[in-house]
């Protein structure tokens, strides 16, 4: 049995793996006030071109998305989203549970698009009774989105110049954003998502971590007691040290964007097999999660030796099912994964 269920299948790169194992007994202060952590904030502020940016260590996506998302809204604002958002599918109500409103923008399914966000804005507030509604508050993407697809730099120039006319924060959910980063089809950069965006995290969880993501807050914004908030909500790690070791290995020598390259390098051949055996694409996803159609007899067979995941239905007879590369995919893998799509006759 090979797995391409997700890209947090295995631990965690053997480099990240060295450090942890190298500090391992180091007596170090707790609560992310060790220097490994302030040497890994460094390297991202570094890494993004943003000198001043403030960074924070958080253990998990859902968790950084709640923390990040109550604290920067008033009790009055929700958080719009696409339909396919990850804070409005698979977060299991986070968002909802801090008494805030995942605000679903009409007719955006994976990407929002600019002009769907402006014209949903000026609805609102052209509507009368506006002042008993849930008003919108942030603006929420993810990047890859939850399809693997991308924002070009100037959707999101414009996404972002729109919030700034309504004095809303742009908020990247960068979960995936090694994956962004090294897609051959991307114009965007690190320093370019700093630039553009109010907030957003580098995920690590699904980039090589154990488990991990940094917060960075671009533009002097930070919430106030931020420290304390995560606190509250459960998020503060005793033992900070652990994500602090983790970031300042990722941004050393280029390790993020190794991680980032050779999943995109191992989708790229596994497309490739995909066509071999004429296997349909349900889109053209340029990062490392691709979702195919099969038969759902075929799905019966192939998961026997091969594991993937549920995406959705297509239809009565054929379900889109999703395939993941990661640090850790091998050629040996996809090889495998060729013979038993060849022995199903594909």
């Amino acid at each position: 049995m090979i797995s391409f269920a997700s890209d947090y299948i295995t631990g965690a790169h053997p480099k990240i793996l060295k450090r942890l194992a190298e500090t391992n007994l180091e007596g170090l202060s707790g609560y992310g006030t060790d220097p490994y952590c302030e040497q890994a904030k460094e390297k991202i502020r570094q890494a993004c071109a943003c000198p001043d940016a403030d960074v924070e260590f958080l253990v998990g996506g859902t968790q950084t998305n709640l923390v990040v998302i109550a604290t920067m809204l008033q009790d009055h604002e929700g958080v719009i989203a696409a339909n396919a958002g990850h804070i409005n599918t698979h977060e299991a109500g986070a968002i909802e549970l801090s008494g805030h409103k995942v605000i679903r923008l009409p007719y955006a399914d994976v990407k929002i698009f600019p002009e769907d966000l402006e014209c949903y804005l000026e609805a609102f507030y052209e509507d009368e009774n506006h002042e008993h509604m849930v008003f919108p508050g942030m603006v929420y993407l993810s990047h890859p989105t939850e399809y693997g697809t991308l924002y070009q730099k100037a959707e999101l120039e414009e996404i972002a110049e729109i919030c700034h006319k309504y004095d809303i924060p742009l908020y990247l959910d960068g979960a995936r954003l090694a994956y962004g980063l090294m897609s051959h089809e991307t114009d965007l950069t690190l320093a370019d998502i700093a630039r553009i965006c109010d907030v957003f995290y580098i995920g690590g969880t699904k980039a090589g971590a154990l488990c991990g993501e940094a917060v960075v807050f671009t533009k002097n914004n930070k919430p106030k007691y931020f420290m304390t908030s995560m606190k509250k909500r459960g998020a503060l790690l005793a033992k900070g040290w652990i994500l602090g070791v983790q970031f300042d290995a990722l941004f050393t020598d280029g390790l993020y964007e190794e991680i980032g390259r050779h999943a995109i390098d191992m989708t790229e051949q596994m497309k490739e097999i995909f066509r071999k055996h004429g296997i349909r694409f349900y889109l053209q996803s340029p990062t490392n999660q691709q979702f195919m159609i099969l038969e759902n007899s075929q799905i019966e067979t192939l998961k026997k030796t091969v594991d993937f995941s549920f995406w959705e239905y297509y239809d009565e007879e054929h379900t889109v099912v999703r395939f993941a590369t990661g640090w850790s995919t091998t050629q040996e893998d996809l090889d495998h994964l060729d013979a038993q799509l060849e022995a199903l006759k594909i």
